[in-house]
């Protein structure tokens, strides 16, 4: 377990230290990385590197902080793109979402059910939390947008499960 740890240590100080290296060389890529509206996409790449450092290193509890951070990211490059930087109100609610679909990615990999479960019912609280707050700060029209949103983790939540019984079926 040691080795696997020190493995992902190294992968994220190469990693890393390329991003910083190529920005200090090509002008266009600081540019894309210090952008106006772009600054969040490196985040989202810091996401999808942990998430590559723990499918390389067989370490699927990495999942949690990739999705987090990625989650984060990807919030912050919405609210950068859109201008509503006023959501913040009620957006930081689906922190707990991100939290929970990491644990949902790191229980499939793991095969832990009750990660899966927990990563589900984490979500799902998420989301009821952003209509909630969403609802009387502001965020109505966005919400009445996401409820394909809720589809989307029904549908892993019974994929999920689906798996599961037919792995304990055979």
């Amino acid at each position: 377990m040691k080795t696997r740890s020190t493995i992902a240590t190294a992968l994220a100080l190469i990693g890393i230290g390329a991003w910083f290296l190529v920005i200090q060389i090509s002008p266009l890529v600081k540019s894309f990385a210090y952008g106006e509206t772009t600054w969040p996409i490196p985040i989202i790449g810091i996401g999808a590197g942990l998430a590559l450092i723990g499918l390389l290193t067989w370490t699927p509890g990495m999942f949690i902080p990739a999705s987090i951070v990625s989650g984060i990211g990807g919030l912050l490059y919405w609210q950068n793109a859109t201008g509503n930087l006023g959501s913040w109100a009620y957006a930081w609610t689906l922190i707990p979402g991100f939290v929970g679909f990491g644990v949902l990615l790191a229980g499939l990999l793991g095969r832990e059910r009750g990660a899966v479960t927990g990563g589900f019912w984490t979500i799902f609280y998420s989301l009821v939390l952003f209509g909630f707050f969403g609802s009387f700060l502001g965020g109505w029209s966005l919400i009445s947008q996401l409820w394909p949103v809720l589809i989307i983790v029904l549908g892993l939540y019974i994929l999920a499960r689906a798996t599961f019984r037919r792995r304990q079926a055979l």
